[in-house]
């Protein structure tokens, strides 16, 4: 089975890079994330590769990182996702973008891939809340400020991030935001410093 693979860039396709590895062009299907990141053909790049072999053919799927890699294999885990379906999660959500969705259970976030629909949004989130590997990973503040533990966050900051879902930013992208205001300011920051800081984080 292929893990990785180190070569030049020989072409694209729609959803999908063609590697050259001495001499050898290897179809990589990517998400558009994967895609945006590679570099012009005829450059060098690298890609860790899911192998996936099916009686009448074999796939090859190329993530930037190890752990886009994870979270494609954890999402065909969930009843109704296919290749095609998590692929489409990871060019909407980065690693760390999709654990804060789960974290914070926000199915809207996860319905915004294309052929995920509420229920499957649903039950991804749902399945996924106790499974998902990059949760060990999770800034400690962040985790302490999504879902269930937001009750255990400063009051300063439990407002703002609903002042920043009021704005109508998603939950997990509010409590990222606060989240980094509150390292960056100190925990007694108030609300308004945080809101100002949370919309900069936002907006970068």
């Amino acid at each position: 089975m292929i893990g990785k693979l180190k070569g030049v860039v020989d072409s694209y396709g729609d959803d999908f890079v063609i590697l050259d590895v001495q001499g050898v062009g290897y179809v990589v299907h990517c998400s558009t994330r994967t895609l945006q990141k590679l570099p012009r053909a005829g450059e060098a790049a690298s890609l860790a590769i899911e192998t996936q072999v099916r009686e009448d053919s074999i796939r090859l799927f190329g993530f930037s990182a190890d752990a886009e890699r994870d979270w494609f294999r954890l999402l065909q885990s969930v009843q109704g996702v296919g290749a095609k379906v998590a692929l489409a999660i990871l060019s909407i959500l980065g690693p760390g973008e999709l654990a804060s969705a789960i974290a914070g259970q926000d199915k809207a976030m996860v319905a915004r891939a294309s052929g995920v629909g509420p229920k499957l949004a649903a039950r991804i989130v749902a399945e996924l809340k106790d499974k998902a590997p990059a949760f060990a990973a999770l800034d400690p503040a962040l985790a302490r400020l999504s879902g269930e533990t937001e009750a255990s966050a400063p009051q300063a900051a439990q407002d703002a991030i609903s002042a920043l879902v009021n704005l109508g930013y998603g939950r997990p992208q509010a409590a990222a935001a606060v989240a980094a205001s509150l390292k960056a300011l100190g925990e007694s920051a108030d609300t308004g410093a945080l809101i100002r800081r949370g919309l900069k984080e936002l907006a970068s």
